[in-house]
């Protein structure tokens, strides 16, 4: 039996779990496309039914995997996607909402987001996020790679206030959103996607997590996403292509890390003291 996952609210109130799953790098070699798709499928079993991918991900080829995983299964997903800050004009931004609904066969997308900020003005994006919200076509919208400067000019402008989330880089190697983009959005109830929580897999062959991971009899991958998900309004969205990985990071919301190894991951990898530029790959 597993721990039930964690759950973090949107300000709609709709709450998702704080465990998904993410997508990139998937639908680039059409010989792991079986693969990819079991994964999905078994995370969504699993309770992991959060899902992000993004037009950007093999120009769609993930948005594809996606749609084939979740088929038949569409009312037990809370699908994410993100649109290219060259689509996000204020018609822009509405097309390709519709080559991405057509790409995963669906007629909506729960949160849809701006993947980074771009040459459109954000008061276009906005609008055409909020047109789409009238449509049905999303349920709600919010924003990527946003630092502090950028969430607060967004909050100033018509509807900006409707932001419903801002996914970001975050995991034990890359805490600089601790300082104060987290602190922030944590005040403002605006829940933070973490992505690449296990940095890409590095994480999964670092000796203090190692170490640490043989004191929880856990995995290093399982402990570094406890640390993810023991913070407060933080949805982390691991991406794996196997089913055994599935259910190792499923497995991690089981674990309770005590205080004495939240100081060793934080002598291993210490916490931000003063602004760090918000980072992103």
């Amino acid at each position: 039996m597993h721990d039930v996952i964690p759950t973090v609210a949107f300000p709609s109130g709709i709450s998702v779990p704080a465990l998904g799953q993410g997508t990139w790098n998937m639908g680039e070699d059409a010989s792991h496309a079986k693969g990819e798709i079991e994964s999905l499928q078994a995370g969504i079993d699993l309770g992991m039914t959060l899902i992000d991918t993004a037009e950007m991900y093999a120009d769609g080829g993930a948005e594809e995997i996606v749609g084939t995983a979740i088929k038949g299964r569409r009312d037990e997903v809370f699908l994410v996607s993100k649109v290219y800050p060259w689509n996000a004009g204020r018609d822009g931004v509405v097309e390709a909402c519709e080559r991405s609904l057509k790409r995963m066969k669906t007629d909506h997308i729960d949160l849809y987001l701006l993947h980074w900020r771009g040459s459109h003005p954000l008061t276009e994006t906005v609008a055409g996020f909020e047109s789409l919200k009238r449509a049905g076509k999303i349920g709600a919208w919010g924003v990527s790679n946003f630092d502090v400067d950028d969430m607060k000019e967004l909050l100033s402008l018509p509807d900006g206030g409707n932001v419903a989330a801002n996914q970001v880089l975050y995991n034990l190697g890359r805490r600089g959103i601790e300082f104060d983009l987290l602190p922030w959005c944590q005040a403002r109830h605006i829940p933070v996607m973490a992505y690449s929580p296990i940095e890409q897999g590095r994480l999964a062959h670092h000796p203090d997590l190692i170490h640490i991971g043989k004191a929880c009899q856990a995995t290093p991958a399982q402990v570094a996403l406890a640390f993810v998900l023991g913070r407060q309004g933080v949805i982390a969205i691991p991406k794996t292509a196997q089913v055994s990985r599935a259910r190792e990071n499923r497995e991690a919301a089981s674990i309770r890390l005590t205080e004495a190894d939240y100081a060793a991951l934080d002598a291993a990898f210490p916490p931000p003291k003063n602004k760090k530029p918000l980072e992103m790959i």
